[in-house]
């Protein structure tokens, strides 16, 4: 039988709404929709760039809670409210996954709160240390 692991961060929003921000189940992990607060001091930065920083500071503590990291990460999703904003996170995104490559969506819709200016969801996958990668490329057109 798979084990489940349900991991707490401190948001208010977690129990208001009564959800994890991370689950594990067997080998997939499952991050919650992550935004760019502080969740001890709840402090957020006034631009997306910030916001997107500490959403990954969010993001990492919680993988790390369970022996994870970005390296583990299958997928993203990105929530952007304002396409002006887009640069700015993806380059934050780009950074933070490059030679990890994960699935990406990116969407611009409204978030939970005015103030929010990036949200995250992530997928990730405890790999066996016996596991390799594969990297194919393809032609699309």
């Amino acid at each position: 039988m798979s084990e489940i692991i349900k991991v707490k961060s401190g948001s208010k929003y977690e129990d208001l709404n009564s959800y994890s921000r991370l689950v594990v189940a067997g080998d997939m992990i499952f991050v919650s929709n992550t935004a760019g607060r502080n969740y001890k001091t709840r402090a957020i930065a006034s631009d997306a760039r910030g916001q997107a920083e500490q959403a990954f500071r969010n993001i990492e503590g919680a993988l790390a809670a369970v022996d994870a990291s970005l390296a583990d990460v299958v997928a993203i999703r990105v929530f952007v409210p304002d396409i002006a904003d887009m640069e700015a996170v993806g380059e934050v995104v780009g950074r933070k996954f490059r030679g990890i490559d994960p699935a990406n969506t990116t969407t611009c819709t409204p978030l939970g709160q005015p103030e929010l200016k990036v949200e995250f969801e992530v997928t990730a996958y405890r790999r066996r240390s016996d596991e390799a990668e594969k990297r194919i490329s393809v032609d699309l057109s």
